[in-house]
């Protein structure tokens, strides 16, 4: 069975909060060898790492990211939203993949420019759908991009010039061998989310992929024997 990275969705959810640093030092513990985040802006223009548009569904304040300054989010959630620079800082030696949830070009803007200036661009990559991975592209020159896929259809040739992704990155239901090889002829790796289930990783491992993002990092390290 061929290695494939391990990427931690959201840090180590099934375990602790998603998205929080101690999340993110589980995952490691457990042999991720990247982790994916979600990042956001807050008012006051600072990346912290955040899913949903609000604070409601994790820490229980309805209230929208967009409208709170940096300052008002450590004070509601007694610190638990780490900034893009705290996160990139406890995952020194891994890989970090960076989503992009309704990231806005100013957005992009400010988020690639906080990973360049913690020096950590040549350990992100990036994943999101078309109009965010252009900006992303616009941003740097040289990110490497998961482009986000939800088809079976591929993706146009002028889009995939204009993105240069190295990446197609596919709801996990979607992967097969025939797509997995399709991918590889066309010179791109193939990455998957989320599956859970041992089941549906080792047929994601069967079909060739090179990346697994799941919420059971423990599983799929085990599975995939390290």
């Amino acid at each position: 069975m061929r290695t494939v990275t391990a990427v931690a969705h959201r840090g180590d959810p099934y375990r602790v909060r998603e998205n929080t640093l101690p999340s993110l030092r589980s995952a490691l513990e457990r042999g991720a060898d990247a982790v994916e985040i979600d990042v956001r802006l807050t008012r006051d223009g600072v990346p912290v790492l955040l899913h949903d548009a609000s604070l409601k569904r994790l820490w229980e304040h309805d209230r929208p990211l967009s409208a709170l300054s940096s300052d008002e989010v450590r004070g509601l959630t007694d610190g638990g939203v780490p900034t893009l620079a705290e996160a990139l800082d406890v995952l020194a030696d891994a890989r970090v993949m960076v989503d992009l949830p309704g990231a806005n070009a100013r957005a992009v803007r400010s988020i690639v420019g906080t990973i360049r200036d913690c020096g950590a661009g040549e350990r992100v990559y990036y994943c999101a759908g078309a109009e965010t991975m252009l900006r992303v592209r616009s941003a740097d020159p040289a990110a490497e991009i998961a482009l986000t896929w939800t088809s079976l259809a591929p993706p146009r040739p002028a889009l995939l010039d204009a993105v240069r992704p190295r990446w197609l990155n596919y709801r996990f239901p979607l992967v097969s061998r025939d797509l997995a090889a399709r991918v590889h002829r066309d010179g791109f790796l193939v990455s998957a989310w989320t599956p859970d289930t041992k089941g549906s990783m080792r047929r994601l491992l069967d079909a060739g992929v090179d990346s697994v993002t799941t919420n059971r990092i423990d599983v799929l390290t085990g599975l995939r024997g390290t």
